[in-house]
């Protein structure tokens, strides 16, 4: 058996560059439908408000849907063939499939490219995160959960930013496509250029290449003994999930409605932004939170203020109050505290050589939950007749279920579960 050398210094941070860079580029991606879908549906003929907050659902819930099934996917590619490999096929997927979105003509045409091209997204975090994590192990884990959940927000402020200069409308939104294809040169860096896990090839010489096939797949995560891991897994994925996509997220395209109403340019831009902003922050720490205060009561006591801070905004305010913005970014600083703590938490649930595979699994599975509220929340735009506020009333209520399924999850740093998931491993 060849012995695997160690990482040069230079291979250690190009693997850290570039797993943030490409779930940075991944935030740029997730802010494109809050910024660009309803002025481009608009632009395609969609006329009516209720009917343009629909496809605005459509959209996010393509990205839910595309990234899951990318999250499958590449996530069982990583654990096949490489994390290196697996993470620079999902930049590339989603960058160039994201410009090609430039090029529909109808909104039908979009959804679908738009659909494709997140099933790259949903690669980029379980390889990223599973790549520097395990190049890195001497790295704070803590740290590097917040630092990773931290960057897809610096790329929705990085998108934001670009939105509020250049003011985004129905004639020019398509130039959002042609930065949303920009992260096609890192893919190829990643590609040609990063180093692959040692521990990732240390799995590869250490069990038989039948075995490693025959054990290495989606399904061993949904078998005994980590069935029940699972399936805890992906209860708490997607509860943040749900109160960001199904619920926060209609914050962006209501200031957009109120923009166009009283001719505020920038309005939806500074939502964005600010909600961001406060995501940024909220994910850095969240890491760090849950390992100062346990994962499970950081988790709890995340979905109570959550719940409450969200059902405030829908219920007291609108977007051309004075402490509309105050309130967004609030609430994106404690509802991202979530995804600080999800990179945490989800790959300790599982053994090395399924970590890629369990933690694109409970994080994606989140996704489709989250896809069906979504829809649901579209249909409720029509019957609420292309009220923002109504919908995001209901959608909210999602958190009271965090506070429930964290009461059932393992304590994963405790010797025991470490213990349980060893024997698992062997």
């Amino acid at each position: 058996m060849a012995e695997i050398p160690p990482l040069r210094t230079v291979q250690r941070a190009l693997i850290l560059f570039s797993s943030l860079g490409g779930w940075w580029f991944a935030g740029v991606i997730m802010a494109v439908p809050p910024l660009a879908a309803r002025v481009a549906v608009a632009s395609m003929g969609i006329t009516s408000e209720a009917m343009r907050g629909r496809w605005f659902s459509w959209f996010i819930c393509a990205f839910l849907l595309g990234a899951a099934c990318g999250g499958f996917v590449f996530g069982w590619l990583g654990d096949r063939y490489g994390r290196s490999r697996a993470l620079g096929w999902s930049i590339c997927t989603y960058s160039f499939l994201a410009g090609a979105c430039y090029f529909a003509k109808s909104p039908e045409q979009m959804l679908v490219l738009w659909f494709l091209a997140c099933t790259g997204v949903g690669g980029a975090w379980p390889n990223g995160i599973s790549l520097a994590s395990e190049a890195l192990p001497k790295v704070s884990r803590p740290w590097l959960a917040g630092v990773f959940g931290t960057t897809a927000n610096l790329g929705l402020m990085t998108l934001s930013s670009l939105a509020y200069l250049f003011h985004v409308n129905g004639n020019n939104w398509r130039w959002v496509m042609l930065v949303a294809a920009s992260p096609a040169v890192l893919g190829l860096v990643v590609l040609f250029l990063v180093p692959e896990s040692p521990r990732w090839l240390e799995e590869q010489q250490t069990r038989p290449l039948a075995k490693k096939r025959l054990r290495v797949g989606v399904s061993e995560v949904f078998r005994p003994p980590l069935l029940g891991y699972t399936i805890i897994g992906i209860l708490l994925g997607a509860v943040p999930l749900i109160g960001n996509w199904g619920a926060s997220n209609w914050l962006v395209p209501w200031s957009n409605q109120v923009e166009e109403q009283v001719g505020k340019h920038g309005l939806s831009a500074a939502t964005q932004w600010v909600k961001s902003g406060g995501a940024t922050l909220g994910s850095l720490l969240g890491g760090w939170l849950a390992s100062q205060f346990g994962r499970r009561s950081t988790y709890f006591l995340v979905s109570l203020v959550s719940l409450s801070s969200s059902f405030y905004i829908f219920h007291n305010l609108s977007p051309m109050d004075g402490e509309f913005l105050v309130w967004v970014f609030f609430q994106g600083f404690v509802g991202t505290i979530y995804f600080g703590w999800l990179p945490l938490y989800l790959p300790e649930l599982f053994p090395t050589r399924v970590r890629a595979t369990g933690t694109g699994v409970t994080f994606n599975w989140g996704r489709l939950a989250t896809a069906v509220t979504v829809l649901v929340s579209g249909q409720l735009m029509l019957a609420f007749h292309g009220n923002y506020a109504r919908v995001g009333q209901w959608t909210c209520l999602v958190y009271v279920l965090g506070m429930l399924v964290i009461c059932f999850a393992p304590d994963t740093t405790s010797k025991d579960f470490v213990a349980i998931r060893d024997r698992i491993e062997k």
